[in-house]
């Protein structure tokens, strides 16, 4: 087996889809079949387990991955280190939220590209909820995620924002909440919650503190489309204020002000320990010190 077969296998056994890995590694899906099939050979078992509809790791493809991704980031290490010039070369996966995109990573990303042209930088967006799964995963180099409130042991985080967490109810249709005595009346007015995730762990919280056991209507994967349905009079949302910002129906629900205010966030870039063995990560953490550095706003 050779680096370029580890890598196709890493890239498959992230994306469980043929014939995406394919299309992104420039790869035909018999060549992609068959270089699996000489490495399930070469291994002496069965790396996937794949239906008509679905793909998915078996134990030793799962433990076949976890030797993939420490020998390609040697790999990466070595050619570095055997460069005969310094330009610094090589691939950094990072996961976000789009939000993350537009507000956060504009400057940072204009800062690597400058230094290190030659390093290709490969984003994943969604769920803001799955992005420290994601990193635990070794799906992603990087992830740009809320912080817990216990930070594990074998993560880093550089803290970038703080971010308000609020409560959101649409302006249209008022009829959705229901008040009584002035307060509204948490037993009979539809809430979205988050589906997983630090929102959702703050949301319980808050009504627990209050001793409240809230109607919830859904249960939402997505900020976004908490604010959708906030604001087509599904109900009541909690969302950071740093999405609705940035939201294009940022008009069509409004912040309300209840006490206790729910915990913020801290967003921050976050990594696993080990991967700052690579330089392409550890550079990239150089970036975002020096720009938090320079930044009037760092929290």
């Amino acid at each position: 087996m050779n680096i370029r077969e580890l890598e196709l296998f890493k890239h498959l056994a992230t994306t469980l889809h043929f014939g995406r890995t394919s299309i992104e590694c420039n790869i035909t899906a018999s060549g992609l079949t068959r270089t699996i099939q000489r490495l399930e050979n070469e291994v002496g078992e069965a790396l996937f387990s794949r239906n008509n509809r679905t793909v998915s790791l078996t134990q030793a493809g799962t433990f076949f991955k976890e030797y993939c991704e420490e020998t390609v980031s040697r790999w990466t290490i070595l050619q570095n280190r055997l460069q005969s010039d310094t330009t610094l070369r090589g691939e950094l996966t990072l996961y976000c939220s789009v939000t993350a995109i537009l507000s956060i990573l504009p400057q940072i990303f204009s800062r690597f590209r400058k230094t290190h042209p030659e390093v290709t930088i490969h984003v994943q967006t969604g769920d803001a909820a799955k992005a420290l799964p994601k990193l635990q995963a070794r799906e992603v180099d990087i992830a740009i995620a809320a912080l817990p409130d216990h930070q594990p042991e074998n993560f880093e985080f550089i803290a970038l924002l703080q971010t308000p967490l609020v409560f959101i109810l649409p302006t249209s249709y008022p009829e959705t909440i229901s008040y009584s005595d002035g307060m509204i009346n948490w037993e009979k007015t539809p809430v979205i919650l988050p589906s997983e995730g630090l929102s959702r762990l703050r949301g319980e919280k808050w009504f627990s503190d209050k001793g409240v056991r809230p109607r919830i209507y859904a249960q939402v994967s997505g900020n976004e489309a908490i604010i959708a349905m906030v604001s087509m009079g599904c109900g009541i949302g909690i969302v950071p204020l740093l999405v609705l910002e940035k939201s294009s129906l940022r008009s069509e629900v409004e912040v309300v002000e209840l006490t206790p205010q729910l915990t913020p966030f801290t967003v921050g870039v976050c990594t696993l320990s080990k991967n700052k063995r690579n330089p392409v990560v550890q550079s990239f953490w150089n970036i975002v010190e020096k720009e938090m550095a320079d930044s009037p706003h760092t929290p």
